[in-house]
């Protein structure tokens, strides 16, 4: 082993990438756990798999000139993280959003390999995206945008290659005119993106799917301690996809989810979301501008401005937002509050301290990797579907997906059971771990 301690690998990170503190704390995140077993493990070290599996396969970055509806001339950057493909091809969102860097890319890729190894399914792990920000866009610039991003990402994507999907600030109507484009410049109708709709090649439940995969997996996890959703108080932050159907299944299994958030503050409606309510919310967030305050309007309910939900009484917390959206002192406040089961909706949106303070509790916590790996499985579908030219009924795929979200949460307790509880974080790292280091060791230095 080259290195003398986990402290000295994780500082030879960061001095390679010194200004990319989300991948940071990624990596700090995977290695903490899985340490000791690639440390001692002969193979690992002489195959050097800790170095190889935090360096990217390539990293693409281009320009994306795109012209406005006042026919000015706008330049974004876009990227293509193509992490690691020892399992499979390339798999993993694309975000537009204006804070999208190299270091916040390069987590979300990372992240990506691990949770879709985490389902068994044959998929390694990429990301990518632009700062191209569709918020106050017209349709016309949106797609304006998404052709000139095609113009370039087509040369690096393909079904066996690298098979991008939706993320924050891509949608269906993004995916919709980034594969138009594709398919016009590779004269080829195939399944290189995910997230499709579904009168051309895409999956019944996908839009659902992370949303009900979260759920699918809290209630894998209450299942330990003997306990159900029913009758449970849940805090959600978000509102769009995967908010919306967590709180859709929660009502459906008996729970009562009691607020949405967006990045100007939250909701608090104490009586409980209704599928009504929901249906509200998805006809707000379809119009861009919406503001989550316009429900508190309507419901007469408590509008928080500038904070998260993270104070509010609650059995269950679902962050649903995105990275580090909750903090050490939010985390206290939930856990002296009662809460008991937190699982991760978005990608990495517990601070580390954050992290650090619920594995201390004890309480159950589902890392994103782990808990919302359900967005992934069912891409994984679609591209099964795409393959053999027949598409799934609703229930086969939500059976599929209930089976995969049980096939990762067994995996965390095997790599994770600690005796006295189950510590998610290391079941989610090692299980996700082990399979990637010895895929990669099977095939040599590549």
């Amino acid at each position: 082993m080259k290195y003398k301690s986990k402290q000295e690998f994780l500082d030879s990170v960061v001095n390679k990438y010194s200004d990319q503190k989300e991948f940071h704390q990624a990596v700090e995140e995977v290695i903490h756990s899985i340490w000791d077993n690639a440390s001692n493990n002969e193979e690992y070290c002489k195959f050097n798999i800790l170095d190889r599996i935090v360096v990217p396969d390539r990293t693409i970055i281009f320009r994306v000139p795109w012209m406005d509806d006042k026919n000015n001339v706008h330049v974004n950057l876009g990227y293509r993280i193509q992490f690691n493909s020892a399992i499979g091809p390339y798999k993993g969102g694309l975000r537009f959003h204006p804070n999208v860097n190299l270091g916040i890319l390069k987590f979300l890729a990372f992240e990506q390999v691990f949770k879709n190894s985490l389902t068994g399914l044959n998929l390694g792990g990429g990301k990518g995206g632009s700062n191209f920000d569709p918020k106050g866009k017209s349709d016309k610039e949106i797609m304006s945008f998404c052709y000139a991003f095609m113009n370039e990402l087509h040369r690096h994507i393909g079904r066996r290659t690298d098979i991008p999907a939706g993320d924050i600030g891509v949608g269906a109507k993004e995916i919709g005119y980034m594969f138009g484009q594709y398919k016009k410049i590779r004269n080829a109708f195939t399944g290189v993106l995910t997230g499709k709709g579904t009168k051309w090649g895409g999956s019944l439940i996908r839009p659902e799917a992370t949303g009900y995969g979260l759920v699918y997996f809290v209630l894998e996890m209450m299942k330990t301690r003997k306990d159900s959703l029913k009758g449970k108080t849940v805090t959600l932050s978000g509102s769009g996809n995967v908010a919306q159907f967590a709180c859709e299944k929660l009502i459906e299994l008996g729970a009562k989810p009691v607020t949405l958030s967006d990045s100007s503050g939250f909701i608090h409606d104490p009586n409980g979301l209704t599928q009504e309510k929901i249906e509200y919310v998805k006809k707000l967030k379809s119009v861009r501008s919406a503001r989550i305050s316009e429900y508190a309007k309507k419901y007469n309910v408590e509008y928080y401005k500038g904070k998260r939900p993270w104070s509010i009484q609650c059995d269950i917390a679902l962050p649903c937002a995105t990275e580090n959206e909750l903090n050490l002192d939010e985390a206290k406040q939930l856990t002296d509050n009662g809460c008991y089961v937190v699982a991760e909706g978005a990608n990495m949106p517990s601070t580390t301290n954050a992290v650090h303070h619920f594995i201390n509790q004890k309480i159950l916590y589902g890392p994103g990797k782990a808990a919302n790996a359900g967005g992934v499985a069912i891409s994984g579908i679609e591209m099964s579907q795409n393959s053999t030219r027949i598409p799934l009924s609703r229930d086969k795929v939500d059976n599929l997906l209930k089976e995969i979200m049980q096939r990762v949460h067994s995996t965390c307790v095997q790599y994770g059971d600690k005796g006295d509880f189950i510590n998610y974080v290391d079941g989610a790292n090692i299980g996700g771990f082990v399979r990637v280091a010895d895929s990669m060791i099977d095939q040599g230095i590549v």
